[in-house]
């Protein structure tokens, strides 16, 4: 009795040291560092160890900016950056282009403008505001990387102020068709702000008018610093595209951008919104499938006037015309930097 009585107490202290222990260990533990810090820590803290992290994001951060119409390759671009080991864009903030679009609309505004000069509130007061919230809302919304990219489409109609406030930014404009992104917006039901979706050509008229003014920016921002990257070509030549935009972002080959499917999902992989339109059609390898869906769906008075409704098809390259195009090169590619005719869409033999 006295020995199971003994063996018992033992047992109680030994219940309780261990709990004392492990309540001691829970009770020091550091709190987790946000990604903020962690980012910090991985991009400065190597700079000079003796010194303290800044407050502050640094203005030269080199961030880089996917942007086009929706509908355009924005997703998948960005999933197969993601798939770099270096590279981390995540998912559309889709506050970002909200912020910007309401720091163009006080700039446009000469009321506007005067009274907050009034109020003290400068162009760099604004500026510096803005690109804390912007650097605070990309660096938080993921996990930290080397290189931090943001997806929101329309965030590059404002490509020159991002350029601006910047300036070690490079800037990816995605490209396509504007006959296939319209379609595919309409069948899908893509809202956006402006746009009727029961009409083709009111679609294919503001398509036009607003790649005009992303692709008139990135050309004014120049080679060094945006680089345009038509879709059909993506899909076509992936590993000849993906080399040379990994240049142009002065990254590492990296045969992971080829496959990003294998990585969805993976820790340091590719996260995926389960309200993204598109996420349904990334988590597939790299595919020539949509091409030409939109062939056989626009209608003949559309076709017919296709060159007027929507001019920037002939300046991107494409032939308004070819129905269905050959998006295949027959020729080597000019710089849409020194040619507005950059890419050459042929007829093909049943072209209407």
């Amino acid at each position: 009795m006295r020995t199971s009585r003994s063996s018992l107490l033992l047992g109680c202290m030994l219940l309780c040291s261990v709990s004392l222990v492990y309540l001691g260990m829970s009770g020091i533990e550091c709190p987790q560092k946000s990604h903020r810090h962690r980012w910090m820590e991985l991009n400065l803290g190597s700079v000079n160890q003796s010194l303290p992290l800044p407050e502050h994001f640094p203005e030269e951060t080199p961030l880089i900016f996917i942007g086009g119409f929706p509908r355009s390759g924005t997703t998948l671009m960005r999933v197969m950056l993601d798939a770099h080991n270096a590279v981390r864009c995540g998912e559309e903030t889709r506050v970002i282009p909200r912020l910007l679009a309401m720091r163009a609309t006080w700039s446009r505004s000469v009321k506007e403008r005067i009274r907050l000069d009034e109020a003290g509130v400068t162009d760099q007061v604004l500026d510096s505001a803005v690109r804390a919230f912007l650097l605070e809302v990309i660096v938080g919304h993921g996990e930290p990387a080397p290189r931090l990219c943001n997806k929101d489409p329309f965030a590059l109609k404002s490509l020159s102020y991002l350029a601006r406030i910047f300036p070690k930014a490079k800037f990816v404009l995605m490209l396509r068709d504007g006959r296939a992104t319209v379609h595919s917006m309409i069948s899908r039901k893509v809202t956006i702000s402006g746009f009727d979706l029961t009409s083709y050509r009111d679609c294919l008229t503001k398509w036009s008018s607003a790649v005009d003014t992303m692709f008139s920016q990135c050309q004014a921002a120049g080679k060094d610093r945006c680089l345009p990257v038509h879709y059909e070509q993506l899909v076509l030549y992936p590993e000849e595209e993906m080399r040379k935009l990994l240049h142009f972002l002065d990254l590492q080959w990296d045969l992971s951008v080829l496959h990003h499917e294998e990585l969805i999902g993976k820790a340091g992989g590719v996260s995926l919104s389960k309200v993204e339109r598109s996420t349904d059609q990334v988590i597939k390898p790299v595919n020539t499938d949509a091409l030409s869906k939109w062939v056989g769906h626009i209608p003949s008075d559309v076709l017919n006037d296709m060159a007027e409704i929507a001019p920037m098809l002939s300046r991107l390259g494409y032939d308004p015309h070819a129905n269905p195009p050959n998006y295949t090169r027959s020729e080597p590619l000019a710089s849409p930097f020194n040619n507005s005719q950059g890419l050459k869409t042929a007829g093909s033999s049943n072209s209407s």
